[in-house]
């Protein structure tokens, strides 16, 4: 899978807000799945590099925010 990097930093950044919502009521914190982000663009967008914790956080929060934002 290819990530938008620039997507995903919007997102991290400037859109948290959409992971406070995504997250309400999970368990979830917004920090966990800001520093999947942060992981991410750190290396790349490279999701082979992710714990399965951190790929579990990746495809239950970031994953569906990404490709509804990139419609």
């Amino acid at each position: 899978m290819i990530i938008d990097l620039d997507l995903l930093h919007d997102l991290i950044t400037e859109r948290t807000y959409e992971i406070e919502e995504a997250v309400a009521g999970t368990g979830y914190l917004v920090r966990t799945v800001v520093g999947v982000g942060t992981f991410l663009l750190d290396h790349d967008g490279d999701i082979n590099l992710l714990t399965s914790k951190q790929q579990a956080t990746f495809e239950r929060f970031l994953k569906p925010l990404l490709d509804e934002a990139s419609r």
